[in-house]
């Protein structure tokens, strides 16, 4: 490439891209069940349910509710209508996304449905900024959810089972979050809060260390989670110290200690910046939540909650969201197979 090419490109390293007019996050919303109400950010969600099947006769009934209420919320805050929105992008872990299909059917919004695992909330909105900042939307609300009932009945065992979970297991989120991304233009600075922008984001590749154990995803997630932090930092070029908070999705207090080794043993120490959504949605004393949190809804309420709070009152300027996903489905694991995974980093300031 040429030099002048080369300052028009927007593509950074191997997997990177710095957009050159970063779209911002205008709205959010969270939506949550009652046990992460009861935890440390519960204050945070803009709707709590008591009632774990919402009112509706299935628990995949339920998420769909959650979906269609952090929806409503986020418009409703944006004071927009959907046909003001261009494009949704979302999804969610159960089965050809049913959660997310039929949680956005009344609202008529072209749908671009995506799977990412528990990586689902970074992939829509890298995908949403992409599309606004080179002008094929104006806004996007980018989605995603997860139910602690519906992931336990489609990958592990149904809740009347009664099974025993391991120490490793995490505790599946029971919970949607919500953001529209738009053209500047279309930010309200008249509260005097920050504006909230999507400088860039690094996609993940699919990493797998031959790990076997669902009940560990941790584990399994954690080497993604690293491969993208390392991508990040060699495309642009920067060292740990340049964001205030690199946050990780869901990779819980056992990912979080493997993610952090593999980082030192190659010259990179994020102990003193790093924080994961997963050990901050529930208290580890109160809340019987093994290795902490999980699920699509862990990282999208976390962000939609309690770090947009961070970034919009000037306490981070900074943060690098890397929320991680495991690949496995009910078929490839009884088939003997390992869990791959994918970890998508989206780079957040505030101005």
């Amino acid at each position: 490439m040429s030099e002048i090419e080369i300052r028009k490109s927007k593509m950074v390293g191997k997997q990177s891209i710095i957009f050159h007019n970063p779209p911002c996050i205008i709205a959010a919303s969270s939506v949550a069940g009652k046990k992460e109400g009861e935890g440390p950010l519960g204050p945070l969600f803009d709707i709590i349910f008591e009632d774990p099947l919402v009112g509706k006769d299935s628990w995949e009934e339920a998420e769909s509710k959650l979906i269609t209420d952090a929806a409503a919320k986020v418009l409703q805050k944006a004071g927009l209508k959907s046909k003001d929105i261009r494009y949704l992008i979302g999804g969610d872990l159960l089965g050809q996304l049913i959660a997310t299909s039929f949680g956005v059917e009344d609202l008529e919004i072209p749908l671009i449905g995506i799977y990412g695992a528990c990586s689902t909330m970074g992939e829509a909105m890298s995908l949403g900024a992409m599309m606004v900042e080179g002008g094929f939307a104006d806004r996007v609300i980018a989605l995603t959810s997860s139910h602690f009932a519906g992931a336990e009945k489609q990958f592990r065992m149904p809740l009347d089972y009664g099974n025993q979970r391991p120490y490793s297991a995490t505790w599946t989120v029971t919970g949607s979050g919500a953001v529209i991304i738009a053209d500047r233009k279309y930010a309200n600075r008249s509260n005097g809060e920050a504006l909230i922008l999507i400088k860039g984001v690094t996609t993940g590749k699919i990493v797998d260390y031959g790990l076997k154990d669902s009940m560990n995803m941790g584990a399994a997630m954690a080497p993604a989670a690293y491969e993208t932090i390392k991508q990040n930092f060699e495309d642009l070029n920067i060292k740990p110290e340049y964001y205030d908070k690199i946050i990780t999705g869901d990779l819980g207090y056992v990912g979080k200690n493997i993610l952090l080794d593999l980082l030192k043993e190659n010259g990179y120490d994020i102990s003193g910046n790093h924080m994961d959504c997963g050990i901050e949605i529930f208290d580890k004393d109160s809340q019987d939540t093994h290795a902490g949190g999980s699920g699509c809804g862990c990282s999208a309420v976390t962000f939609t909650s309690f770090i947009l709070k961070q970034l919009r009152e000037g306490i981070w300027k900074r943060v690098l969201f890397v929320p991680t996903g495991a690949l496995l489905s009910t078929v490839s694991f009884n088939e003997g197979n390992s869990v791959p995974a994918i970890a998508h980093a989206v780079i957040v300031e505030a101005e």
